[in-house]
């Protein structure tokens, strides 16, 4: 499972979800939970897969409720093994390098990093069971961060098929980049607006 995932190719991970038969959503399933644990293989590879496989808004229900068990196996992890734990999973260097950035900015920081298929999801998770944040606040602000982005892949994940593919990934790509400019700039905004007069 880790090979195909780490092949970063939309058609070798369908293959190898397919050849599972009946058993190809449990075995997506699977994979989504794998990716999750497993930070930083790509969930976006999974996603475009299962929008290919079983149709974009079946795929997109499964990509989505697969990403949230896995979101919330990562924080369960982070809370009950503690951050040495979480260490060896990940690495020291890319937990600190979310730490900062989640602290400042919180709930943003689930939103703008699942807007983008390069930035690890997961590490995001493992910092938020690493903090106070309870787990409805988390289990919701992942909830609606995930959705548009899982559904918007799933979209363009079904369409993803001969020379199309490079094109589209490459729109998909600049809308990801324009919605992170604009969540960036709103963050901002609200960190340095000065109190209102009385």
């Amino acid at each position: 499972m880790v090979s195909v995932l780490l092949k970063l190719n939309v058609e070798s991970a369908k293959d190898y979800i397919l050849s599972f038969g009946i058993w190809a959503p449990i075995i997506s399933f699977l994979l989504m939970i794998l990716q999750s644990i497993a930070a930083p293989l790509p969930a976006f590879i999974i996603t475009f897969a299962n929008a290919g496989l079983f149709g974009w808004w079946q795929g997109a229900i499964l990509s989505w409720v697969s990403a949230m068990v896995g979101a919330v196996l990562c924080f369960y992890i982070s809370k009950l093994l503690g951050r040495e734990a979480v260490e060896k999973i990940t690495s020291k260097f890319a937990l600190e390098s979310v730490d900062d950035f989640f602290e400042k900015h919180g709930k943003y920081a689930i939103l703008i990093a699942r807007l983008l298929p390069f930035i690890s999801f997961d590490l995001v998770s493992y910092a938020a069971g690493l903090t106070s944040m309870g787990f409805w606040s988390f289990f919701l602000a992942t909830g609606i961060g995930q959705l548009p982005a899982t559904i918007i892949y799933s979209y363009v994940g079904g369409m993803l098929v001969g020379g199309t593919k490079k094109l589209v990934f490459g729109l998909l790509i600049l809308f990801a980049l324009s919605v992170l400019i604009y969540l960036i700039k709103r963050v901002w905004n609200e960190k340095n607006k000065l109190p209102q007069k009385m």
